[in-house]
């Protein structure tokens, strides 16, 4: 029997995961593509886990995930991201992919639009285009620090667009976004009736300047959705546990829209969340001190190699140029992991914009990033003017 896949062929597939793919077959590739902390999970947060697996805590949750947990998140939410929310604004999802997934999927229908940056993490283009959606994408400029231009923005939005999508600290550019900046994005949100998705899965993470969660300025416009993850501030990327954080009839709405796809999060995750949530924070001072530290060792290395590339001011990542004119990002990423034996990802994965750069991840040893970067130097060096 013949079945029609051109809908889900039209998908493109993540950069980021093709390289990481690649890398795997690999022996000793140095892995700078993925945005993975290499830090363990906090002792504290695997006990409780464990703990959770021994009292046989191994079966089916609410899709919402457990009451205890959005208790704790509503709780996180409204003192440290200083906004308004009650366990009802919580949905727990698998890791923050299935979040935003499932939000886009309650907030667009086939043929509506939603405005995501260029460039931006690969997943919002995956969902959108898996719904049926338009993808517009707006610029992220290098020479404007990679803040959003509002006019252009604005110049985008058609009586169909529905969503807009805004990242801070940014994936890939490390850029984050000024206070005035998330205030006027809120009020173009407001201005023409669109949803507000702010993923700020680096919220954590932040060298220079200060995270600001859009919702906290939203008024009772009620229009902004915070997603966010345990991914990255508890080293748990694996553990695959995120969360959206909605307007009540929307929060209900995604549990609707995760019980086909997951039916909900897994319930030793949960536990572990919960403990993460309650336990120290210590450690997440620790990560970003270390971030900040190898990502002022890493500008210095490329400095002294004369290497181009855009200082970040959060998150973990450096985007790095691709030498030459007409540079292809992908092929330079293939030659680099195939000759060097260094994975890092192609700028073409977050966007047209992100064609000429590539994303280096400073999520490895310090050992690891040196040398990963003196071999993309070296790369570089080979590739004809």
């Amino acid at each position: 029997m013949s079945r029609d896949f051109d809908r889900l062929g039209r998908v493109p597939r993540s950069g980021i995961r093709d390289v990481f793919d690649r890398a795997l077959r690999v022996p000793g590739a140095i892995h700078l593509e993925i945005g993975a902390p290499d830090f363990d999970t906090p002792d504290h947060i695997v006990e409780a886990a464990a703990q959770a697996a021994r009292d046989g805590f191994t079966r089916y949750t609410a899709t919402a995930g457990l009451a205890s947990l959005r208790d704790l998140l509503a709780e996180k939410v409204r003192a440290r991201n200083e906004m308004p929310c009650v366990p009802e604004n919580v949905v727990v999802a698998a890791g923050g992919c299935s979040a935003i997934h499932a939000t886009l999927a309650v907030l667009i229908g086939p043929g509506e639009g939603v405005l995501i940056p260029d460039p931006a993490w690969p997943v919002y283009a995956m969902s959108v285009e898996a719904l049926g959606g338009e993808i517009q994408r707006y610029p992220l400029l290098r020479e404007d620090g990679f803040e959003p231009d509002l006019d252009a923005i604005e110049a985008l939005v058609k009586p169909t667009t529905r969503v807009l999508i805004t990242n801070s600290p940014g994936n890939p550019t490390g850029g984050v976004h000024r206070r005035e900046t998330v205030e006027a994005l809120v009020s173009l949100a407001e201005r023409h009736d669109l949803w507000l998705i702010s993923d700020e899965a680096y919220e954590d993470f932040v060298f220079e300047g200060e995270h600001v969660t859009a919702a906290a300025l939203d008024g009772a416009s009620d229009r902004v959705i915070g997603a966010y993850t345990f991914s990255k501030s508890y080293a748990m990327t694996g553990w695959r546990l995120g969360y959206v954080v909605a307007p009540g009839p929307v929060a209900a709405a995604v549990t609707l829209a995760l019980e086909p796809l997951i039916a909900c999060a897994s319930s030793i995750s949960q536990k572990a969340g919960e403990a993460a949530i309650a336990g120290p924070q210590d450690h997440i001072e620790v990560f970003r001190d270390a971030f900040k530290r190898r990502r002022d060792m890493a500008v210095a290395l490329l400095d002294r190699e004369g290497v181009p590339y855009i200082r970040p001011e959060g998150a973990f990542y450096l985007v790095v140029d691709v030498p030459g004119e007409g540079a292809d990002s992908t092929a330079f990423a293939y030659r680099l992991l195939d000759d060097g034996h260094v994975a890092v990802a192609p700028g073409a994965a977050f966007g047209p914009l992100g064609e000429g750069m590539q994303r280096v991840s400073i999520c490895a040893s310090d050992e690891d990033l040196e040398t990963g970067l003196l071999r993309l130097a070296r790369a570089r060096d080979e590739v004809p003017a």
